[in-house]
């Protein structure tokens, strides 16, 4: 589950509240054309923008928001909106678009699988990412270091395709559609795990895989609350009034949408194959306890007339003919022995026993 961190009521609009668990900002730059690339760490913020070209795209790469000194120096040295920053900073926020006077924030989220040990088998970790497109250069922004945008780097530093040749809004739709392919193999690994886990919730339907089960389903959930408004940011993205995406863009914006509807239809899928284990889970759990019962009401049963006779003949009267008759005891354990046949071949003939 989520947990936003809110400013203290009161504060002024741009306050930043920042997690005394994010670590330092690290600050990367990639600057790039059709015949040169340049990728260095940043350590001295102004002289930053002394390294953009007319002729150049910058894409700068910030990790971690542990210090407020350089967030806000970032903030001044690209000029960026004190509620910008603040919705930067401020995570996790809804998936959204949008615009500061020449510059456009899009939030997205972020997801990847947690190490598979058994304690975080069907954790997903998820991550808010920002990017600030401006005319050109890309800034993006993560609370934690490592993500899943090597793909991009590597396409830019290789020179293949056409990236190097694009402006900055390619740049931002390639850094978005990454994002949102991220889905698929997390999607994926979901949905392997719900297959293997629908014999065991049959044959073996305990406790343990119930938690598990419940684990999924939430995850599932929150998986879907981010695509959900995901798909409306890629969205305001291809029909929005947006100068800095040109058109050709778009069309290609338009791909990375289907990508969101296609996942979020996936999410849901499987949230609904999650709800459907769980009641096959209380089903076969309330089967089995059916069989139980049954079992302990064919036994009480037998034992109901067994017990009405040795209650009979354990009475402490005087005048009982049968316990002086030579016979008695050998006749009581035939009549017992004939009645418990015969009330177990009435549950047989009714199928109650011995008829899977």
């Amino acid at each position: 589950m989520f947990k936003k961190r809110h400013t203290r009521i009161g504060a002024r609009p741009g306050t930043l509240v920042i997690s005394k668990e994010s670590p330092r900002p690290v600050v990367r730059g990639i600057f790039y054309n059709r015949q040169s690339y340049d990728e260095r760490p940043v350590e001295d913020l102004d002289q930053l923008q002394e390294a953009f070209q007319a002729e150049t795209v910058a894409w700068v790469d910030v990790q971690g928001f542990g210090d407020r000194s350089v967030m806000n120096k970032v903030g001044e040295v690209f000029h960026l909106h004190p509620l910008l920053l603040e919705d930067v900073v401020n995570v996790p926020q809804r998936p959204k678009t949008e615009l500061y006077g020449d510059q456009l924030l899009i939030v997205v989220r972020m997801v990847r699988l947690k190490d598979s040990d058994e304690a975080s088998r069907y954790r997903v970790d998820m991550e808010q990412v920002s990017i600030v497109l401006a005319e050109n250069y890309v800034i993006t922004f993560q609370e934690r270091y490592g993500d899943i945008l090597d793909p991009v780097r590597k396409r830019l530093k290789s020179g293949k395709g056409i990236i190097r040749g694009r402006g900055a809004d390619y740049l931002a739709y390639v850094i978005a559609d990454t994002i949102v392919d991220g889905y698929y193999p997390v999607l994926e690994a979901v949905g392997n795990d719900l297959e293997a886990m629908e014999d065991e919730v049959i044959r073996n339907p305990s406790p343990d895989v119930l938690g598990e089960l419940n684990t999924l389903k939430n995850q599932l959930i929150n998986l879907r609350r981010a695509i959900w408004p995901q798909r409306e940011a890629i969205n305001s993205l291809v029909r929005g009034d947006f100068a800095l995406v040109d058109e050709d863009v778009r069309v290609y914006l338009r791909d990375t949408h289907d990508h969101c509807i296609q996942t979020s239809e996936v999410a849901e899928m499987y949230r609904e194959m999650a709800t459907g284990l769980m009641n096959t889970y209380l089903s076969s759990v309330a089967n089995r306890t059916n069989e139980v019962m049954k079992v302990l009401t064919i036994m009480a049963s037998l034992f109901i007339p067994l017990t009405f006779m040795a209650g009979i003949y354990g009475m402490n009267f005087e005048h009982m003919p049968e316990l002086h008759y030579r016979y008695s005891y050998p006749m009581l354990w035939a009549v017992m022995t004939l009645t418990s046949i015969a009330m177990l071949y009435f549950f047989w003939r009714k199928g109650w026993i011995g008829r899977g």
